[in-house]
């Protein structure tokens, strides 16, 4: 029977146990209202308990909170970095594709989670709203499910009926979503994003990460025709395509005149675009990161950010000079769709530098995110090097010739551990 309540009465030891994992949607579908109320009840829960966040958005956890909750993320990005510097978050380094089974079982089981879902239709069906992915079979395996039901939050397409048995505990909210962090792109961004651009066929499947670059890189592709949309996550810069004429989805494969994503990650733009638009549909992680489904997508593009990548063709997407920034995530899994795709292209992209080092270096600082043997397409605002089926003394010179004219000399130097004295050729 579910209980519908005011968030005042809402009385959170009644619903979480110490020993509890709490988890809620990320990004703008952060039910705020519910995460608010339990950081300031976090006290009266009796003892320790978990706290899933995702990426965060809001000021909501703060490193003060961790005295009785243990928070745990896939990631180090946005507002998680504070609880990060404060070596309060624990990371789990998974790949996106097994969240379902983790969040199922285990030492990572969710017992509580919090939703932020939008208005019943006429029918009585709830949505999801801002994010579906890894949230949608937590509605079968957590102990208990409290939804926050938000008028302002959209109303998109999933995969199953949501009604209100579904939930133990409703509330009644008005508020505005989270919205992303400022960012803008500069010229190197914009150098990246041309280069890519020239990669991309008409008729292509986009899978894109998150952030400045990734969003700089999709708008580039205003002028191409029938480009299609499967992504973990989709953002401002898909709703303009669409608009634009670029996006129509009518060439995947599958899922023909769909776009496709697990969770929206923009701002009021997306979420306008995607209300009520059945052409806008979303699925769980089990689908949007599954293989088979990847493959069998027609020329499938998955673009995706790095922090650094070695002179081998080793990727690091989560630490940088011992903060962890990144994730694991679910650049593997698309990577390896892209590959295994028809006419796909596993791309990863970043700038030559950050500040004056390089992030093109003989040995990457961080872990290996995605091994050599996986190896992609890396772009940076000087190049483009395509490490398939190269041999390392190959690699290494694509990679040098893409790195920043400064750092070139000094990665001819490092290269002699490799056994190779070759000089580096420019890519164009």
């Amino acid at each position: 029977m579910t209980r519908l309540i005011d968030i005042e009465q809402l009385h959170f030891p009644s619903w979480v146990r110490p020993g509890d994992t709490v988890a809620w949607g990320q990004c703008s579908a952060e039910p705020v209202s519910l995460t608010r109320r339990l950081m300031a009840q976090r006290h009266t829960i009796g003892g320790r308990f978990a706290a899933f966040i995702g990426a965060t958005w809001t000021d909501t956890c703060e490193p003060l909170h961790a005295d009785v909750v243990d928070f745990r993320s896939y990631c180090g990005a946005a507002n998680n970095r504070a609880l990060a510097d404060a070596g309060v978050l624990d990371i789990l380094p998974a790949h996106y594709s097994s969240f379902e089974q983790l969040f199922a079982n285990g030492p990572s089981r969710v017992d509580v989670l919090l939703l932020e879902v939008a208005p019943a239709d006429d029918e009585g069906n709830y949505s999801l709203s801002a994010s579906h992915e890894y949230l949608v079979p937590l509605l079968d395996t957590a102990r208990v499910v409290i939804a926050e039901v938000n008028d302002q939050a959209p109303w998109t397409y999933g995969p199953r009926t949501i009604r209100a048995e579904h939930f133990d505990v409703m509330v009644h909210t008005s508020h505005a979503l989270p919205g992303p962090p400022a960012s803008k792109a500069g010229e190197v961004e914009r150098k990246i994003a041309a280069r890519v651009a020239a990669l991309v066929d008409d008729g292509a499947t986009l899978q894109c990460g998150i952030g400045a670059l990734p969003e700089t890189v999709l708008a580039a592709l205003e002028n191409h025709r029938d480009l299609g949309i499967h992504s973990g996550a989709i953002g401002d810069a898909v709703a303009r395509l669409t608009q634009a004429g670029a996006v129509t989805n009518m060439r995947k494969g599958i899922d023909a005149g769909c776009t496709v994503a697990g969770t929206i990650m923009g701002s009021d733009l997306i979420h306008r675009f995607a209300h009520r638009n059945s052409q806008v549909q979303f699925r769980p992680t089990s689908y949007t990161h599954d293989i088979r489904v990847l493959e069998s997508l027609n020329q499938f593009v998955a673009i995706n950010g790095a922090i650094e990548v070695d002179l081998t063709g080793q990727i690091n997407a989560e630490t940088a000079g011992g903060r962890y920034l990144g994730a694991v995530g679910g650049a593997m899994d698309f990577i390896r769709g892209a590959r295994r795709s028809r006419g796909g292209l596993p791309v990863i992209v970043l700038p030559s530098r950050a500040g004056t080092r390089s992030r093109i270096v003989p040995f990457i600082e961080g872990p290996v995110s995605t091994p050599r043997s996986d190896a992609a397409i890396i772009v940076t605002e000087h190049g483009v090097a395509d490490l398939r089926a190269l041999p390392l003394s190959r690699r290494i010179d694509s990679l040098i010739a893409i790195a920043h004219p400064d750092d070139r000399n000094e990665l001819e130097r490092a290269a002699s551990v490799f056994g190779r004295t070759t000089q580096h050729k420019e890519i164009s």
